[in-house]
């Protein structure tokens, strides 16, 4: 066996390690015991004896008439966090990616790797959230929060619509599919996808507070954790002149989680407000564990399929990186930082924020619809 075929035994053989350990995680993190929590109900689709006063609205347990009232609304932000989400609508086939044809062949063979491992993540991670928010939509009992929810999950298919208009413009049909079903045959893709399914799942058969607290905070990582290692390897091959058209599909992928990292921020912050018995020291103690949990399985994915073999890119870089980010959605919601010495932005990675501003590169795509697109810009990714 040759040392990189070796190389990658050994690495697969960690990785069932690692999942095996996932699923101890998961089922050993911090929970409050079965009768402190409260299962919720399906909110009804008519119901004429619902609460007409905004002030009577909550995040969840509220009596709503699921009446869409764009002037009344309890929560104010969420008024600004739609006509924000609506103005960024943008049209993956728009995109010019013909360069990218030619410099997908061009690629290294660790960054034509990488490519492929992070593109079938992206897809899984986009898809289940376009298949669960639907899920979370049933239970939250402001209709002004659920509109937001909507507009989420139309973005998510549109992201899913990028991805395959990205791999069907640089690569064959079996080619495609070999990159979509990866996680089958990848260890280390199937242990990522474990993680936050198996959260996803357990919302499917456990409706309570506690349980849906979980699958927000789930949510709240896949949008502010789970994606970085992605987006900087574009960025890098974008500051390297790669891949032109697929950065820019990413720039507005990303600008596109921003807002949803947003949103539900500001959702786990209301629940708080409204719910202060939920945030008991067992279930802070449980979010802590699972965000400490989604930073490691990042950096772990990181150095597995970026490493240092990518040019302009080190494991170093990305565990600086994906640290500074979990101290930053951590304190984001009002919590001290996890991670001492990672409270600031690497130096290294500054021209991550730069190359994710969706409105600064000029392409094709901007000179042909920079009227239409004016409008839109970026929620700042400062959670």
């Amino acid at each position: 066996m040759c040392a990189a075929g070796l190389w990658r035994w050994r690495s697969a053989k960690a990785a069932q390690a690692d999942f095996k350990a996932v699923k101890r995680s998961l089922q050993s993190m911090p929970r409050k015991e079965r009768t402190d929590m409260t299962v919720l109900k399906t909110k009804p689709l008519f119901n004429p004896q619902g609460d007409t006063d905004k002030n009577s609205r909550r995040m969840i347990g509220g009596n709503t008439t699921n009446l869409n009232d764009f002037n009344n609304m309890k929560y104010t932000w969420a008024s600004s966090w739609y006509r924000q989400a609506m103005n960024n609508f943008w049209i993956p086939e728009e995109i010019n990616l013909s360069t990218d044809v030619k410099d997908y062949q061009m690629l290294s063979g660790p960054e034509r790797d990488a490519f492929d491992k992070i593109l079938s993540f992206l897809v899984f991670l986009d898809s289940i959230q376009t298949a669960n928010l639907p899920c979370i939509g049933q239970y939250i009992t402001a209709n002004e929060v659920n509109l937001c929810l909507t507009i989420q999950g139309f973005q998510e298919a549109v992201h899913s619509q990028s991805y395959s208009y990205m791999l069907d413009s640089i690569c064959s049909p079996v080619e495609r599919d070999r990159i979509l079903y990866q996680w089958k045959e990848d260890s280390h893709l199937l242990q990522r996808n474990t993680f936050i399914g198996d959260l996803y799942n357990e919302f499917q058969e456990k409706k309570d507070d506690v349980t849906l607290l979980r699958v927000m905070m789930a949510n709240y990582i896949l949008e502010g954790i789970y994606f970085y290692s992605g987006f900087m390897f574009f960025y890098n091959l974008g500051r390297n002149g790669k891949m032109p058209g697929s950065v820019q599909e990413i720039r507005y992928i990303n600008r596109d989680e921003n807002t949803h990292l947003w949103l539900f921020r500001n959702m786990i912050t209301e629940l708080k407000k409204e719910e202060p018995g939920l945030f008991t020291r067992e279930n802070v103690s449980m979010m802590e564990e699972m965000l400490r949990e989604g930073v490691r399985q990042e950096i772990q994915w990181g150095c597995y399929v970026i490493g240092d073999e990518v040019p302009g890119l080190t494991k170093d870089m990305v565990t600086s990186y994906i640290r500074y980010l979990g101290n930053l959605r951590w304190t984001s919601l009002g919590f001290e930082p996890l991670y001492p010495g990672s409270e600031k932005e690497p130096e290294s990675m500054a021209w991550v924020n730069q190359y994710s501003n969706a409105n600064m590169v000029k392409t094709d795509f901007f000179e042909a619809k920079s009227t239409a697109y004016a409008k839109s810009a970026a929620i700042i990714d400062d959670l």
